[in-house]
This record gives C-alpha cells, sequence and structure tokens, in this order.
C-alpha cells in the first residue's frame, strides 16, 4: 500500500508543480509522476532536518517542503528532459 500512496501522491505533486510553473513542460505524464514522488521524498528529508515532519493534526509545513522540491525537481528534469529531446529529434532531422 505504501508504493500506491507513493504514486498517488507523486502524481498529485507532480500536477500541481507544473500547473504553477508558467510556460509549457514538455516532459509526459510518467515522468511528472516520478518528479513528484522525488519532490516528496526531497521535501520530507527537508521538512525532517528543520523538525517539522510530525506535528500534531495536519502537517503543512511538511507539505509546502514537498510542493516547492515537487517544483524545483519537475522545473529542473523538464528542462533537461527537453534539451536531450531537442538533441535526439536533431539528430533524427540529419
Amino acid at each position: 500500500m505504501g508504493w500506491l500512496w507513493a504514486i498517488i501522491v507523486g502524481f498529485v505533486l507532480g500536477l500541481i508543480a507544473k500547473a504553477i510553473i508558467p510556460g509549457k513542460q514538455h516532459s509526459p505524464l510518467w515522468l511528472t509522476t516520478i518528479f513528484g514522488i522525488l519532490g516528496a521524498i526531497a521535501g520530507n528529508a527537508v521538512a525532517r532536518g528543520v523538525g517539522v515532519a510530525s506535528t500534531s493534526g495536519i502537517d503543512w509545513w511538511r507539505h509546502v517542503f514537498q510542493l516547492v522540491a515537487a517544483i524545483i525537481i519537475v522545473a529542473v528534469g523538464d528542462a533537461i528532459y527537453t534539451s536531450v529531446r531537442g538533441k535526439k529529434t536533431m539528430r533524427e532531422r540529419a
């Protein structure tokens, strides 16, 4: 059940990150989900490091850290995906 929950959270975080980032992102949905999962993991690590990983009630700070990490990872990952995909497209045209 843990893996299913990670995929669902990663999917949602990736979509929210894509919606927040200005412009069009070209990475496919499966890659956005992976970026979201990585954002959730990184956000949890940052929250643990700051000391707000577990609070009473809803862990708002942890969710904020997860979302910020997902935004950064989606933006950087999409830039890398676009540059690699662009080089591949240029080789195919030549």
